[in-house]
């Protein structure tokens, strides 16, 4: 449940930018780095431990340790809690205290690595697709490049452009599902048709399997004339596609 746990850096970088400043600090101190599988980690089963240093928003986390070693026929420790700085300069949605959660904040919309040169990737047109639930930002992202020049396709758009008559998915859906899932104007009832494959593995398997190639084709069509037309940036976003 960690913010932005998808950047928090491995193990073994972690683990060496802690050797490097313990080893700052005191040359001389013992130390012994360990990963945690667990939350607790070796602090319920060292004997050997006497002490656990811990912050005011931690101290529970010290008091479950102390519960698990007394469960476990081992002597408490004893907390020793310190006080976090604050951080003068975090942002709006960063935290108060100096925090590795408000550095992954700041790494947002950085380069994690360098762009990947692959020869057989045409340099153009750049495609880019952006997926995500409902309210994870598809549009405004997609508005952000539109501004900066990239050419946007709206997979959603061209999802319901399939069902319309005379669409590359109408005769084929309206077989398949019926003439209870038309209108009298002869479009299709978008939710008829939802109230058959919806909770239907199979029936929504049918109709994935008509529409999502023809999607496919108009995402690719589009990709064409924006290349014609000297777009080298393309952003395509969609969030399912179904009824």
């Amino acid at each position: 449940d960690k913010v932005l746990a998808e950047l928090i850096e491995p193990y073994e970088v972690r683990a060496a930018k802690l050797r490097e400043f313990l080893e700052d600090v005191k040359p001389s101190l013992r130390y012994d780095i360990v990963p945690l599988a667990d939350p607790y980690g070796p602090s319920v089963t060292d004997p050997d431990l006497r002490c656990l240093v811990v912050s005011e928003e931690t101290r529970r986390g010290g008091e479950a340790v102390n519960k698990k070693r007394l469960e476990n026929g081992l002597p408490e420790l004893a907390l020793y809690e310190i006080l976090l700085m604050k951080d003068p300069n975090h942002g709006q949605n960063e935290e108060e205290k100096i925090s590795s959660s408000s550095l992954r904040q700041r790494l947002l919309g950085t380069l994690l690595r360098p762009p990947r040169q692959d020869p057989a990737l045409p340099s153009r047109p750049y495609v880019i697709g952006l997926t995500g639930g409902t309210g994870s930002g598809k549009t405004s992202i997609a508005k952000l490049l539109g501004h900066l020049g990239a050419f946007c396709i709206d997979a959603d758009k061209l999802g319901h452009a399939v069902y319309v008559p005379g669409g590359p998915a109408y005769e084929r859906v309206m077989a398949t599902f019926g003439a209870e899932i038309v209108n009298e104007d002869g479009t299709i009832n978008r939710r008829a048709l939802g109230a058959k494959v919806f909770g239907n593995q199979e029936q929504l398997k049918s109709l994935t399997d008509i529409v999502w190639p023809e999607i496919a084709r108009m995402v690719k069509e589009q990709i064409r004339e924006a290349d014609a037309q000297g777009n080298q940036g393309v952003s395509h976003h969609s969030t399912r596609v179904g009824a």
